[in-house]
């Protein structure tokens, strides 16, 4: 059942896959979540350092790092995968999509919960880190490269270091769209670049206006 879903929502999901064979076989986002329902079996029954090996095998086979006490929910979907890292209490909920480069991290030494959790069919964009004890809600799209360190609420686009919603809307895009979420950012950007032309302008103007009254009342 777990591996027949896994299969079917990478033959859903990514348009290069050509068999169920060819998945099985060659996509190490699927291997990585394999090991980790193994390591983390072993995690749940205090195995911790048998469960440590499974987790360094597979960072070895994959080039993904999922330590073996994160909580991934279904159908979790790791898209190219090399360089992404899931920390201890991080949790995924369903349908969650993390391309490659991901980091899900803490900020800092201390014990307990200090790992994001991400709800369902969250997308995290190339080479983004979400950091620290935080919640993305339902549906956030998190832009290739954003670093996110606050909490966001549900159908929330975010975008940038340190990563701000620039979108809240009911529509979703398609999970393989992030490059659209880039788009909202790049509006953003375009319209703070046109105030700040408007903001010089205005500055040259009272410049102007000074300039203006300085010599009135020398005169």
């Amino acid at each position: 059942m777990f591996l027949r879903e896994q299969i079917q929502t990478i033959k859903r999901e990514d348009p290069a896959a050509k068999s169920d064979l060819e998945i099985l076989l060659c996509y190490p986002g699927l291997h990585a979540v394999l090991f980790h329902k193994i390591s983390h079996w072993l995690y749940l029954r205090r195995r911790y350092v048998l469960a440590r090996l499974v987790s360094h095998l597979a960072r070895f086979l994959t080039g993904i790092e999922i330590h073996p006490g994160a909580k991934i929910g279904r159908r979790l979907f790791i898209d190219h995968g090399l360089g992404v890292v899931i920390g201890e209490t991080a949790e995924i909920g369903d349908d969650v999509l993390l391309y490659q480069g991901v980091t899900l991290g803490g900020t800092g030494n201390e014990r307990g919960k200090r790992h994001p959790t991400l709800g369902n069919r969250v997308v995290v964009g190339t080479g983004a880190s979400v950091l620290g004890n935080i919640r993305l809600a339902d549906d956030v799209k998190v832009g290739a490269g954003s670093v996110v360190v606050h909490s966001v609420s549900e159908n929330s686009t975010v975008v940038g270091i340190p990563g701000r919603v620039v979108r809240t809307r009911a529509e979703a895009l398609g999970t393989l769209e992030h490059g659209r979420v880039a788009e909202a950012g790049e509006t953003e950007s375009a319209d703070i670049e046109q105030l700040n032309d408007r903001i010089r302008e205005l500055e040259a103007l009272l410049r102007l206006l000074l300039e203006d009254r300085v010599g009135q009342a020398r005169g």
